[in-house]
């Protein structure tokens, strides 16, 4: 029988979860345990795979670094690490270029230095473009470092990023900001919420399979 740990709450349906290289079983207050047990046991063979990959991912993970000559994404097209005489580091277009002789941990807070500041050039631009298309007015627009979500929007309507999102394609780019201006008009994800999305972006679930495909790129790299 495969271990897990169960969370039991007032929730309807068994929840099963892998993270970390551990299982998670959420479950209603009343299911009994045995018919719990059996909801595992016929998960096992998803389970398995699910942990041989979320094994894999730590491994990754924990060996990811950054080099001289390495390439980072950036709106989906990659650009290569370069050593530069100076002090600065920054994104000419062409190359992420940094000073010469840093270490493997330096290289990388450099790269998300770099990105953080494209995040918030880029994103603001985006956000203040589709606002005057939707008809809406956020209040701010700022950057974060979130890697479980990629953008959120707050009550008093001011839009938030993680600077992740400026690795993914400009069309998935588009699709967050859409999203999450959307937010301003229908804070939920009701149907009219949707109808807001497509009336901006008619291939939306399209860029949300994209989006989706870098979040599992991100979760075998170490960005923190």
């Amino acid at each position: 029988m495969t271990d897990y740990t169960l969370t039991r709450s007032s929730r309807k349906t068994i929840g099963l979860y892998v993270r970390n290289g551990a299982v998670e079983v959420r479950a209603p207050l009343k299911v009994p345990k045995a018919d719990i047990d059996r909801f595992i046991r016929s998960k096992r063979e998803w389970i398995e795979k699910t942990l041989a990959k979320s094994v894999a991912n730590a491994e990754k993970r924990e060996s990811f670094t950054l080099d001289y000559g390495d390439a980072v994404t950036y709106l989906g097209e990659e650009y290569p690490i370069a050593a530069r005489p100076g002090d600065r580091a920054g994104f000419d277009g062409s190359v992420f270029y940094m000073p010469p002789e840093l270490a493997l941990w330096q290289i990388k807070d450099a790269c998300v230095q770099i990105y953080r500041l494209l995040a918030k050039r880029v994103l603001t631009a985006k956000t203040l473009e589709f606002a005057k298309q939707m008809g809406v007015t956020p209040l701010a627009v700022k950057i974060n470092g979130a890697n479980t979500r990629w953008g959120s929007c707050s009550a008093k309507r001011s839009i938030n990023f993680s600077w992740r999102l400026i690795m993914a394609g400009g069309d998935v780019v588009d699709y967050v900001v859409v999203h999450e201006l959307a937010h301003i008009t229908e804070m939920n994800h009701s149907p009219r919420f949707w109808e807001i999305v497509a009336g901006v972006l008619p291939d939306y679930k399209a860029r949300q399979t994209r989006l989706k495909e870098l979040q599992a790129r991100l979760n075998a790299e170490d960005w923190e």
